[in-house]
């Protein structure tokens, strides 16, 4: 349903009038802006005609106002960087820059979705409050519950980013944060849960924020979380998503499995064998190691071993997996003033009329050059689409 089908005719026809009345216009001459009669113009301000979307159009633009102006409902006023100061208790500004880049990139979503009539079916597991015992078992059990819930049993997260927003609702956002931030995460009532990754790190290690950030979603979503790079389990709540990072993106029997698979005929562990492990996964070498030594599969400062060593490189990893990585979209994609599904949902609201290039570049904090460039693309996408008709069941 769309923002014109959702408000009553009654009440944006009182809208109209006193747009009309304020812009200076005779009912007559609103009239003859829709090229209506006169007293369709007046059944449409009592509300006994519902007006047209094309109507309303011309009527914003006689009365020197914007669809949105007549149809939105009152703004989404959330400011999450209070909630992340009163959080790390001193001024940071690298994590208030993050904090009001996540409420701006939500709340501007949000919006957009409100101008289209589009509401988000949320798919949020039950919170589980973090109980007293070892929370690494608890994470373990929560971690395996939600990737059942989510219908990936013992396979590796491919795309963590995107299994997030659309099979559990949460907003996520790539972008280049200072490099001590790893990830933000908090959760409000009007924008739901919001999460922020940053680019600057290398996919694995955003994996595993993204995991971390979701332990908190599961046990403590209406507490804001700053996940920084230099950061140790100094309480039960990180050592929670820790836990539940590593289960749910290493599950224990699959984990296990692979193994046994990768190491059968060895009677010792390579780098090469490490370096497999870990990009099946998807996550970082160290992670896979610090997972092998959990589970006891290998003896404990296996890894401390290899960087005494060595280590295991780059080098090594390409030499053993070549061209297997795939690029990181998302790495690209932080360059953006906004994120692929804005600029979808701005072309769309512009396309309806809904709000003015001045008015999307200001909720979305662009120049008029960048908007433009994101509208043009659209424009060029749609006239591909010319003659190509949608059926609705």
């Amino acid at each position: 349903m769309t923002p014109l089908e959702q408000m009553a005719p009654a009440d944006l026809g009182e809208r109209l009038r006193i747009a009309r009345e304020a812009a200076g216009v005779t009912q007559a001459d609103a009239a003859l802006a829709i090229e209506v009669a006169r007293t369709t113009l007046v059944a449409i301000e009592q509300g006994q005609r519902r007006i047209r979307m094309n109507e309303l159009q011309q009527l914003a633009r006689r009365y020197a106002t914007s669809v949105n102006a007549l149809l939105r409902q009152e703004a989404i006023q959330v400011d999450l960087a209070p909630r992340f100061r009163k959080l790390i208790g001193t001024s940071d500004k690298a994590a208030d820059a993050a904090a009001k880049l996540l409420a701006d990139l939500a709340k501007a979503e949000v919006e957009l979705e409100n101008l289209l009539g589009f509401r988000r079916v949320p798919n949020y597991p039950p919170e589980r409050p973090i109980l007293r015992g070892d929370v690494r078992t608890q994470a373990e059990q929560d971690a395996m519950e939600l990737r059942q819930r989510l219908g990936l049993g013992n396979s590796p997260v491919s795309d963590i980013v995107t299994l997030f927003e659309l099979e559990l609702g949460i907003r996520v956002y790539v972008r280049r944060l200072d490099s001590k931030i790893s990830g933000l995460f908090a959760y409000d009532e009007a924008l739901g849960p919001c999460m922020l990754l940053n680019a600057n790190h290398p996919r694995d290690r955003r994996t595993h924020s993204a995991a971390h950030e979701c332990g908190h979603f599961v046990s403590t979503r209406r507490e804001p979380e700053i996940l920084h790079s230099y950061e140790h389990e100094n309480s039960r709540e990180e050592r929670y998503a820790n836990a539940f990072a590593r289960a749910f993106l290493t599950p224990a029997r699959a984990v296990t499995q692979k193994f046994h698979d990768v190491t059968a005929g060895s009677d010792r562990l390579s780098r090469r064998h490490v370096i497999v492990l870990a990009h099946f996964f998807g996550v970082s070498r160290e992670a896979m190691l610090r997972r092998l030594e959990e589970l006891s599969l290998v003896k404990p400062a296996t890894w401390d071993w290899f960087q005494s060593n060595g280590g295991i490189t780059d080098d090594q990893a390409r030499q053993v997996l070549g061209d297997l990585p795939l690029p990181d979209a998302y790495k690209a994609d932080a360059d953006r003033p906004t994120t692929l599904r804005l600029n979808l949902l701005a072309a769309e609201v512009y396309h309806q009329g809904l709000l003015s290039e001045g008015q999307l570049a200001r909720l979305l904090n662009l120049d008029r050059v960048e908007l433009r460039q994101i509208l043009d693309v659209a424009e060029g996408e749609g006239s591909e689409a010319d003659g190509v008709t949608i059926l609705l069941d």
